[in-house]
């Protein structure tokens, strides 16, 4: 895999990319077989087809659940639902050195979203609502048009407690669909993997959450409760590296961020791209909403990057790979341990990356040093708190716009003449519920390395 820069001198070939992300060197690569299509997206089972349709399902579902929601979450606000911010940074963009003839850099600010403080919010929401419905319509509770807040009642809660809701987690995952499915009054269980800090599993057992520890990474604990579910009638799995229902339910962000983008009066076309950093784990969240912005935003002007830590770079990996199969970053001399425990992951989604090959422009890889440094940065200059994995976008607009590689990438694409109006969202997950210990102590690891920078 190789991308032409101008005057014919390519970007990064996938045999150098490869070579840096062994090397553990943050490493900026472009994906060639990107296409400015929105047409339905056929994925490789031949069967499954996804759409426009998928978008706009997700978001009705989750409009008709919100006054449910606001029942059940005092920080849910009927009339706004599940949003979070789109930010301007003019102080971080000039703290992190980006100069202003780069364009203009924002937040989307997930990492504050309501119920689970992360991107995984909505992914996780999504999926438990769709399936209480399942069970509330098999039942004769509820059917479409119904009021939505009968699942609060006595009646119906306990037709829910009788199933158990399961998942396999670095954290995040864990603490959108725990809490959403303890809030229904399922039986929840989350499988934790080593990874998972301990503030997230001390909050899910607060609500009454069947935490499950691993000694083992993400892949193993997800394994895990997929083993432990199979075959039982009773448990439903949220599977992170197949469900379509989180996929769906990511998507519908893009239209949370098509209007605020129109809000704040800045244009998507040929004289004013977009690019937008995602940080990716197994890749089901940013691949979800780089589906859904696709389908909502001109495709031929939307650019989407991936970011993944040095250690944990699966889904670059699984995307440059000459060979079949499902890769391990072990495999390629990483060791999957980051500060950023929500994309510590040693596989990624073969369903997400089966999504992306058309759509994903390309992605980056950051180290946990830089991940500290700009959670300091973002603090110190804009007063926004987040965990490290919701810093993994900041190095984004540096590596594409002041690398060689990414240089080369925007000249071949005539993009470098656009850059000053061009707009840099970068994707932020986890940081609502950090305690202040805990996000105190990462504020100072990352203020001594802007010292010594």
């Amino acid at each position: 895999m190789s991308a032409d820069g101008a005057g014919g001198q390519p970007a990064l070939s996938t045999t150098a990319a490869l070579a840096a992300l062994r090397r553990l060197q943050p490493v900026w690569w472009a994906n060639p077989d990107r296409s400015d299509s929105s047409a339905p997206l056929t994925l490789a089972d031949g069967t499954t087809t996804l759409s426009r349709v998928d978008v706009d399902e997700a978001a009705a579902r989750f409009e008709r659940f919100m006054p449910l929601l606001a029942m059940l979450f005092d920080e849910v606000d009927a009339r706004t639902g599940l949003d979070s911010a789109l930010l301007p940074l003019p102080a971080m963009q000039a703290r992190a050195g980006l100069p202003a003839d780069w364009g203009r850099l924002w937040a989307k600010c997930d990492h504050a979203l309501p119920v689970a403080g992360s991107i995984k919010a909505r992914g996780g929401i999504h999926e438990v609502l769709a399936f209480a419905e399942q069970i509330a319509a098999r039942y004769g509770f509820w059917k479409p048009g119904d009021d939505v807040r009968v699942f609060a009642t006595p009646a119906v809660r306990r037709q829910l407690a009788q199933v158990q809701v399961s998942v396999g987690s670095t954290g995040n995952l864990g603490l959108s669909i725990g809490t959403m499915a303890a809030a229904l009054g399922f039986r929840a269980r989350v499988h934790m993997s080593v990874e998972a800090r301990a503030w997230k599993k001390a909050r899910l057992r607060g609500f009454g959450v069947e935490v499950i520890e691993h000694t083992g990474d993400y892949s193993a604990a997800v394994a895990s409760g997929r083993d432990a579910a199979h075959g039982d009638p009773d448990v439903h799995f949220v599977d992170d590296e197949r469900s379509l229902a989180l996929f769906r339910g990511y998507s519908a962000a893009a239209l949370r961020l098509q209007r605020q983008l129109g809000a704040a009066g800045i244009t998507v076309d040929a004289g004013h791209p977009l690019f937008v950093y995602l940080p990716c784990g197994v890749g089901g969240a940013p691949a979800g909403i780089a589906f859904g912005l696709r389908q909502v935003l001109p495709p031929e002007h939307v650019y989407c990057f991936f970011a993944e830590p040095v250690q944990s770079a699966c889904f670059a990996i699984q995307m440059l790979a000459a060979a079949p199969g499902h890769h391990s970053v072990h495999d390629f001399g990483m060791q999957n341990r980051t500060i950023a425990d929500g994309l510590a992951v040693p596989r990624a989604s073969l369903l997400a990356v089966d999504a992306m090959r058309t759509i994903v422009a390309g992605g980056f890889t950051v180290t946990d040093d830089d991940l500290l440094r700009d959670l300091a940065l973002l603090h110190d200059s804009e007063g926004l708190r987040i965990e490290p994995s919701a810093a993994a976008g900041f190095a984004g607009p540096r590596l594409l716009c002041g690398s060689a590689e990414g240089q080369a990438w925007l000249a071949g694409r005539g993009l470098l003449d656009r850059l000053p109006q061009a707009t840099h969202v970068v994707w932020t997950t986890g940081g609502l519920y950090v305690p202040d210990t805990v996000f105190d102590a990462d504020l100072a690891q990352g203020r001594a390395r802007i010292s010594v920078a």
